[in-house]
Protein backbone atom coordinates (compact mmCIF):
# COMPACT_ATOMS: atom_id res chain seq x y z
CA UNK A 1 0.00 0.00 0.00
CA UNK A 2 -0.06 2.34 -2.14
CA UNK A 3 -0.59 0.13 -4.83
CA UNK A 4 -1.04 1.27 -8.85
CA UNK A 5 -4.72 3.12 -8.59
CA UNK A 6 -2.95 5.29 -5.83
CA UNK A 7 0.12 6.19 -7.71
CA UNK A 8 -1.68 7.11 -10.23
CA UNK A 9 -4.15 9.45 -8.10
CA UNK A 10 -0.17 10.88 -7.13
CA UNK A 11 0.67 11.37 -10.86
CA UNK A 12 -2.58 12.81 -11.80
CA UNK A 13 -2.16 14.99 -9.49
CA UNK A 14 1.17 16.37 -9.39
CA UNK A 15 1.47 16.51 -13.52
CA UNK A 16 -0.61 19.72 -13.49
CA UNK A 17 1.36 20.96 -10.75
CA UNK A 18 4.52 20.21 -11.70
CA UNK A 19 5.23 19.77 -15.26
CA UNK A 20 6.66 22.72 -16.94
CA UNK A 21 8.04 24.18 -13.31
CA UNK A 22 12.11 24.20 -12.33
CA UNK A 23 13.38 22.80 -9.20
CA UNK A 24 15.13 26.05 -7.15
CA UNK A 25 15.71 23.73 -4.03
CA UNK A 26 15.98 20.80 -2.08
CA UNK A 27 15.48 20.40 1.55
CA UNK A 28 16.42 17.11 3.19
CA UNK A 29 14.51 16.14 7.00
CA UNK A 30 15.59 12.34 6.39
CA UNK A 31 18.57 11.44 4.86
CA UNK A 32 16.88 7.93 5.07
CA UNK A 33 15.02 8.68 2.17
CA UNK A 34 17.81 8.76 -0.21
CA UNK A 35 19.18 6.06 0.73
CA UNK A 36 18.77 4.82 -2.95
CA UNK A 37 20.87 7.97 -4.20
CA UNK A 38 24.73 7.38 -5.18
CA UNK A 39 26.34 9.90 -3.87
CA UNK A 40 23.22 11.04 -1.62
CA UNK A 41 21.90 14.54 -0.88
CA UNK A 42 25.11 16.60 -2.17
CA UNK A 43 24.61 14.36 -5.73
CA UNK A 44 20.82 14.82 -5.51
CA UNK A 45 20.95 18.48 -5.32
CA UNK A 46 23.43 19.19 -8.16
CA UNK A 47 21.20 16.54 -10.48
CA UNK A 48 17.83 18.31 -9.89
CA UNK A 49 18.53 22.01 -8.77
CA UNK A 50 18.03 24.56 -11.70
CA UNK A 51 16.51 21.56 -13.65
CA UNK A 52 12.88 21.86 -15.16
CA UNK A 53 10.21 19.23 -15.20
CA UNK A 54 8.87 18.26 -18.31
CA UNK A 55 6.87 15.24 -17.50
CA UNK A 56 5.72 12.88 -14.53
CA UNK A 57 5.51 9.14 -15.88
CA UNK A 58 4.12 5.63 -13.88
CA UNK A 59 5.17 2.29 -14.04
CA UNK A 60 3.75 -0.32 -11.95
CA UNK A 61 4.28 1.85 -8.59
CA UNK A 62 7.16 3.65 -9.72
CA UNK A 63 6.92 7.18 -10.37
CA UNK A 64 9.45 9.50 -12.03
CA UNK A 65 10.17 12.86 -13.66
CA UNK A 66 11.76 13.65 -16.60
CA UNK A 67 14.28 16.51 -16.32
CA UNK A 68 15.54 19.54 -18.77
CA UNK A 69 18.83 21.91 -18.55
CA UNK A 70 18.48 25.32 -18.58
CA UNK A 71 18.86 24.88 -22.70
CA UNK A 72 16.31 22.93 -22.75
CA UNK A 73 18.33 19.69 -23.63
CA UNK A 74 17.38 16.41 -22.21
CA UNK A 75 19.44 15.69 -18.33
CA UNK A 76 20.03 12.17 -19.42
CA UNK A 77 18.36 11.05 -15.79
CA UNK A 78 15.22 11.22 -13.76
CA UNK A 79 14.29 12.31 -10.41
CA UNK A 80 12.81 8.67 -9.58
CA UNK A 81 10.23 8.40 -6.53
CA UNK A 82 8.67 5.10 -4.66
CA UNK A 83 5.80 5.59 -2.47
CA UNK A 84 6.81 2.30 -0.60
CA UNK A 85 4.17 1.21 2.05
CA UNK A 86 3.02 4.85 3.94
CA UNK A 87 4.65 7.33 0.98
CA UNK A 88 2.85 10.35 0.42
CA UNK A 89 3.48 13.34 -1.83
CA UNK A 90 1.75 16.63 -0.89
CA UNK A 91 1.68 19.76 -2.88
CA UNK A 92 1.85 23.03 -1.38
CA UNK A 93 1.43 26.57 -3.25
CA UNK A 94 2.71 29.66 -1.37
CA UNK A 95 -0.69 30.08 0.05
CA UNK A 96 -0.72 26.50 1.59
CA UNK A 97 -3.45 24.04 0.47
CA UNK A 98 -4.84 22.72 3.72
CA UNK A 99 -5.82 19.02 3.85
CA UNK A 100 -9.67 18.38 2.90
CA UNK A 101 -11.87 17.43 6.06
CA UNK A 102 -12.94 14.05 5.83
CA UNK A 103 -16.46 12.49 5.07
CA UNK A 104 -17.67 9.69 7.53
CA UNK A 105 -17.26 7.32 4.95
CA UNK A 106 -14.03 8.23 3.60
CA UNK A 107 -11.42 8.05 6.26
CA UNK A 108 -9.17 9.67 8.86
CA UNK A 109 -8.08 13.49 7.44
CA UNK A 110 -4.39 13.19 7.61
CA UNK A 111 -1.78 15.43 9.02
CA UNK A 112 0.32 16.75 6.35
CA UNK A 113 2.98 18.55 8.82
CA UNK A 114 3.97 14.35 10.12
CA UNK A 115 6.58 12.39 8.54
CA UNK A 116 7.83 15.30 5.73
CA UNK A 117 11.25 13.28 4.85
CA UNK A 118 12.28 15.93 1.28
CA UNK A 119 10.89 19.06 -0.04
CA UNK A 120 11.23 20.11 -3.36
CA UNK A 121 10.95 23.90 -4.08
CA UNK A 122 9.41 25.24 -7.43
CA UNK A 123 10.25 28.25 -9.42
CA UNK A 124 6.34 29.53 -8.49
CA UNK A 125 6.59 28.85 -4.90
CA UNK A 126 5.16 25.96 -4.34
CA UNK A 127 6.49 22.92 -2.61
CA UNK A 128 6.55 19.45 -3.04
CA UNK A 129 6.26 17.21 0.15
CA UNK A 130 7.74 13.79 0.51
CA UNK A 131 6.29 12.02 3.47
CA UNK A 132 6.67 8.81 4.49
CA UNK A 133 6.00 7.46 8.32
CA UNK A 134 7.78 3.54 7.38
CA UNK A 135 11.11 5.53 5.82
CA UNK A 136 10.13 2.33 2.51
CA UNK A 137 9.90 4.82 -0.18
CA UNK A 138 12.41 7.43 -1.47
CA UNK A 139 13.49 9.60 -3.88
CA UNK A 140 16.92 9.43 -5.80
CA UNK A 141 18.17 10.21 -9.66
CA UNK A 142 18.52 7.32 -12.33
CA UNK A 143 19.87 7.21 -15.86
CA UNK A 144 17.52 7.06 -18.92
CA UNK A 145 17.52 3.89 -20.86
CA UNK A 146 14.97 2.64 -23.48
CA UNK A 147 12.09 0.21 -22.90
CA UNK A 148 12.98 -3.06 -23.84
CA UNK A 149 10.47 -3.14 -26.41
CA UNK A 150 10.72 0.22 -27.43
CA UNK A 151 7.01 1.59 -27.12
CA UNK A 152 6.38 4.50 -24.73
CA UNK A 153 7.67 3.57 -21.24
CA UNK A 154 4.63 4.31 -19.16
CA UNK A 155 1.80 6.56 -18.28
CA UNK A 156 2.44 9.98 -18.97
CA UNK A 157 5.66 9.66 -20.70
CA UNK A 158 6.79 11.41 -24.23
CA UNK A 159 9.01 8.26 -25.15
CA UNK A 160 10.59 4.78 -24.08
CA UNK A 161 13.03 6.07 -21.86
CA UNK A 162 12.89 5.19 -18.36
CA UNK A 163 14.78 5.17 -15.05
CA UNK A 164 17.28 2.00 -15.34
CA UNK A 165 16.49 1.38 -12.16
CA UNK A 166 12.90 0.54 -13.18
CA UNK A 167 13.72 -0.89 -16.49
CA UNK A 168 13.52 -4.58 -14.68
CA UNK A 169 9.66 -3.32 -14.20
CA UNK A 170 7.17 -5.04 -16.05
CA UNK A 171 4.10 -3.15 -17.79
CA UNK A 172 0.92 -2.78 -15.74
CA UNK A 173 -2.43 -3.38 -16.62
CA UNK A 174 -3.39 -0.04 -17.00
CA UNK A 175 -0.27 0.39 -19.67
CA UNK A 176 -1.69 0.24 -23.30
CA UNK A 177 1.22 -1.02 -24.42
CA UNK A 178 0.64 -4.05 -21.81
CA UNK A 179 0.31 -7.28 -23.95
CA UNK A 180 -2.18 -9.63 -22.20
CA UNK A 181 -1.86 -12.53 -23.59
CA UNK A 182 1.83 -12.73 -23.24
CA UNK A 183 1.50 -12.02 -19.27
CA UNK A 184 -0.79 -14.61 -19.21
CA UNK A 185 1.56 -17.40 -20.83
CA UNK A 186 3.96 -16.08 -18.47
CA UNK A 187 1.60 -16.90 -15.58
CA UNK A 188 1.02 -20.05 -17.40
CA UNK A 189 4.41 -20.84 -17.20
CA UNK A 190 4.93 -20.56 -13.56
CA UNK A 191 4.24 -23.41 -10.74
CA UNK A 192 4.05 -21.04 -8.01
CA UNK A 193 0.27 -19.37 -6.68
CA UNK A 194 -1.46 -17.24 -9.06
CA UNK A 195 -1.34 -14.95 -6.27
CA UNK A 196 2.20 -14.84 -5.89
CA UNK A 197 2.28 -14.36 -10.11
CA UNK A 198 0.27 -11.21 -9.64
CA UNK A 199 2.31 -9.93 -7.06
CA UNK A 200 5.30 -10.36 -8.69
CA UNK A 201 6.51 -7.00 -10.35
CA UNK A 202 8.36 -8.75 -13.16
CA UNK A 203 5.18 -10.56 -14.45
CA UNK A 204 3.19 -7.89 -14.34
CA UNK A 205 3.56 -4.69 -12.26
CA UNK A 206 1.83 -2.52 -9.69
CA UNK A 207 -0.67 -4.96 -8.22
CA UNK A 208 -0.67 -5.61 -4.52
CA UNK A 209 -2.28 -7.62 -1.87
CA UNK A 210 -5.61 -5.33 -1.80
CA UNK A 211 -6.26 -5.61 -5.96
CA UNK A 212 -5.21 -8.97 -5.98
CA UNK A 213 -7.73 -10.52 -4.11
CA UNK A 214 -10.40 -8.21 -5.07
CA UNK A 215 -9.44 -9.67 -8.99
CA UNK A 216 -9.53 -13.15 -7.94
CA UNK A 217 -12.80 -13.10 -6.33
CA UNK A 218 -14.27 -11.18 -9.50
CA UNK A 219 -12.09 -13.92 -11.80
CA UNK A 220 -14.09 -17.20 -9.52
CA UNK A 221 -10.33 -18.49 -8.96
CA UNK A 222 -8.45 -19.16 -5.47
CA UNK A 223 -5.38 -17.64 -4.33
CA UNK A 224 -3.71 -20.76 -4.50
CA UNK A 225 -4.12 -22.21 -7.69
CA UNK A 226 -1.24 -23.02 -9.40
CA UNK A 227 -0.19 -20.72 -12.58
CA UNK A 228 0.76 -23.71 -15.01
CA UNK A 229 -2.97 -25.34 -13.86
CA UNK A 230 -4.89 -22.03 -15.18
CA UNK A 231 -6.24 -21.88 -18.79
CA UNK A 232 -5.11 -18.92 -21.38
CA UNK A 233 -9.04 -17.78 -20.46
CA UNK A 234 -9.01 -18.51 -16.93
CA UNK A 235 -5.21 -15.93 -16.83
CA UNK A 236 -6.78 -13.55 -19.19
CA UNK A 237 -9.90 -13.57 -16.81
CA UNK A 238 -7.73 -12.83 -13.71
CA UNK A 239 -5.99 -9.78 -15.69
CA UNK A 240 -8.81 -8.37 -17.20
CA UNK A 241 -10.43 -8.36 -13.52
CA UNK A 242 -7.84 -6.64 -12.01
CA UNK A 243 -7.81 -4.33 -14.65
CA UNK A 244 -11.38 -3.34 -14.38
CA UNK A 245 -11.36 -3.32 -10.41
CA UNK A 246 -8.22 -1.07 -10.70
CA UNK A 247 -10.25 1.27 -13.24
CA UNK A 248 -13.09 1.50 -10.34
CA UNK A 249 -10.52 2.16 -7.68
CA UNK A 250 -8.54 5.28 -9.60
CA UNK A 251 -11.96 6.19 -10.59
CA UNK A 252 -12.64 6.73 -6.56
CA UNK A 253 -9.34 8.27 -5.83
CA UNK A 254 -7.68 4.70 -4.65
CA UNK A 255 -8.08 2.69 -1.64
CA UNK A 256 -7.63 4.43 1.76
CA UNK A 257 -8.34 2.78 5.07
CA UNK A 258 -6.23 5.36 7.35
CA UNK A 259 -3.49 8.00 6.48
CA UNK A 260 -0.99 6.05 4.94
CA UNK A 261 -2.34 7.09 1.80
CA UNK A 262 -3.92 10.09 0.01
CA UNK A 263 -3.48 12.51 -2.88
CA UNK A 264 -1.72 15.58 -3.48
CA UNK A 265 -3.87 17.62 -1.42
CA UNK A 266 -4.48 15.29 1.94
CA UNK A 267 -7.75 13.36 0.72
CA UNK A 268 -8.39 10.31 1.25
CA UNK A 269 -9.82 7.45 -1.50
CA UNK A 270 -13.45 6.55 -1.65
CA UNK A 271 -13.11 2.81 -3.15
CA UNK A 272 -12.49 0.66 0.42
CA UNK A 273 -16.38 1.18 0.63
CA UNK A 274 -16.71 -0.90 -2.92
CA UNK A 275 -14.11 -3.88 -1.74
CA UNK A 276 -16.02 -7.15 -1.76
CA UNK A 277 -13.11 -9.48 -0.61
CA UNK A 278 -10.37 -7.79 1.03
CA UNK A 279 -10.83 -6.98 4.60
CA UNK A 280 -14.25 -8.61 4.48
CA UNK A 281 -13.32 -11.59 7.01
CA UNK A 282 -16.66 -13.18 8.08
CA UNK A 283 -19.21 -10.83 5.81
CA UNK A 284 -21.22 -12.15 3.46
CA UNK A 285 -20.19 -13.20 -0.22
CA UNK A 286 -21.53 -10.06 -2.52
CA UNK A 287 -22.22 -12.47 -4.96
CA UNK A 288 -23.27 -15.82 -3.33
CA UNK A 289 -23.55 -14.52 0.73
CA UNK A 290 -21.41 -17.23 1.53
CA UNK A 291 -18.88 -16.11 5.06
CA UNK A 292 -15.62 -14.39 3.17
CA UNK A 293 -12.35 -16.42 4.57
CA UNK A 294 -8.92 -14.67 5.36
CA UNK A 295 -5.66 -17.22 5.58
CA UNK A 296 -2.17 -16.46 5.69
CA UNK A 297 -0.31 -16.32 2.66
CA UNK A 298 3.27 -14.94 1.78
CA UNK A 299 3.73 -13.41 4.93
CA UNK A 300 0.24 -11.47 4.37
CA UNK A 301 -3.19 -12.35 4.20
CA UNK A 302 -5.74 -13.57 1.64
CA UNK A 303 -9.53 -13.36 1.45
CA UNK A 304 -11.95 -14.86 -0.82
CA UNK A 305 -15.19 -17.05 -1.06
CA UNK A 306 -14.72 -20.33 -0.07
CA UNK A 307 -17.95 -21.21 -2.08
CA UNK A 308 -17.11 -18.92 -5.27
CA UNK A 309 -13.17 -19.80 -5.62
CA UNK A 310 -13.25 -23.29 -4.91
CA UNK A 311 -10.17 -25.42 -5.44
CA UNK A 312 -10.24 -27.10 -8.92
Amino acid sequence: MPELPEVEVVRRGLEPRTVGRTISGLEVLDARSLRRQAGGEDRLRAAIVGRTLTAVVRRGKFLWWRLHDEDGAEAGEALAAHLGMSGQMRVTTPHGVPSAPALPDQGPAPDPLRHRRVSLHLDDGSRIDFLDQRLFGGLWTSPLVEAADGRAAGLGSPDALLPASAAHIARDLLDPAADLPAIARRIRERRAPVKSLLLAQEVVSGIGNIYADEALWRARTRYDTPGEALSQRRALSVLRAAGEVMERALAAGGTSFDALYVDVEGNSGWFARELAAYGREREPCPRCGTAIRRVPFMNRSSHFCPRCQRRR
